[in-house]
């Protein structure tokens, strides 16, 4: 049921997303559906609530606490989403819709939870030494890039036959080893 939502959620948006795919996507009745949550709403929160806390989980724990390389770091998180993704493949994808969702009730009902995990994020990264990152020509640019690019890659893999979240990562971690180059 969690990962027929995530994916239903992950591809609609809140708006566009039906408690009948997702009951169809999970191959349950809608009654079971309704009787975990009072209303599509209260699936999304759970969802979100419960994505934000398994990602900071598994961050905290992939990410080495004395690493201060920032593309080290982002390696490590991008380790931590694929193994998140084994399990829960639209997780990661849920969450960066989730992110940028404009349904005033989906934003009222998440609101908090985003900024904490935001936070959580953030609080990974600030342990990054960003010296060597922030003296390159276009140093923020090509940070924005990286994030965009493995945004992307996600999709594609998800577009294809199936979603094999080893090959994402590989991918992911050429771009980042191309990226940290870059900034050399």
């Amino acid at each position: 049921m969690i990962n027929a939502a995530l994916k239903i959620f992950a591809i609609n948006g809140y708006k566009h997303a039906s408690t009948d795919d997702i009951v169809k996507e999970a191959g349950i009745s809608k009654g079971l559906l309704f009787h975990y949550f009072d209303s599509k709403i209260g699936v999304y929160s759970f969802l979100y609530d419960y994505s934000a806390r398994y990602m900071t989980l598994e961050l905290s724990s992939a990410v080495d606490p004395s690493e201060t390389s920032y593309m080290e770091i982002r390696r490590q998180m991008e380790a931590a989403r694929m193994q998140t993704l084994k399990t829960y493949p639209y997780m990661e994808l849920f969450l960066k819709t989730a992110a940028a969702e404009t349904s005033a009730e989906a934003v009222e009902a998440t609101g908090e939870a985003i900024k904490a995990y935001r936070d959580s994020v953030d609080q990974v990264l600030s342990k990054a030494d960003m010296t060597s990152v922030n003296s390159a020509k276009n140093s923020a640019e090509y940070l924005k890039m990286l994030d965009y690019t493995t945004e992307g890659i996600m999709r594609e893999h998800f577009s294809g036959d199936g979603f094999d979240a080893q090959s994402y990562y590989k991918e992911v971690v050429t771009y980042i080893n191309l990226v940290e180059k870059l900034l050399k």
